[in-house]
C-alpha cells in the first residue's frame, strides 16, 4: 500500500486517507490563452514509467493538499512537499538524481 507523509500535519498516511489530485506543476492558463494551450491544460498530461510528481490531499486528516515524488514503477516515495511551491524543493532532486542518475525535473534542466 502507498504511504505517504503529509508536510503539514506530519502523520504518515495510507492512500485510503489520501484523495490523489493528478499531476502536480501544471502550467495554468486563463482568460485570453488559445485553444492549443487550453487543450494542453485539460487534457495532455504526462504518464511517465518512472519517476513522477502529483497531487495528494490529506482528505481523513487536515485536508491539504500537497505535492509527493514516487516512481510509478515501484511505488518508492521520494519525498513530499507543500502544494505552494512552484517547483521540487533542491534536496528532493538531488535525492531523486542518486536513485536514478539522469533523472531530469522538465526538459529544461
Amino acid at each position: 500500500m502507498l504511504t505517504l507523509q503529509c508536510p503539514y500535519c506530519g502523520v504518515m498516511a495510507e492512500e485510503t486517507e489520501l484523495s490523489a489530485g493528478g499531476e502536480a506543476h501544471l502550467k495554468r492558463f486563463g482568460p485570453g490563452s488559445n485553444d492549443e494551450e487550453f487543450e494542453s491544460y485539460m487534457f495532455m498530461r504526462e504518464n511517465p514509467r518512472g519517476v513522477h510528481f502529483e497531487r495528494w490531499r490529506h482528505a481523513n486528516g487536515c485536508g491539504k493538499w500537497f505535492h509527493a515524488a514516487r516512481d510509478t514503477v515501484t511505488l518508492e516515495v521520494f519525498g513530499t512537499y507543500t502544494a505552494q511551491t512552484s517547483m521540487p524543493p533542491a534536496d528532493l532532486l538531488e535525492k531523486i538524481r542518486a536513485a536514478r542518475p539522469g533523472f531530469k525535473w522538465r526538459e529544461f534542466e
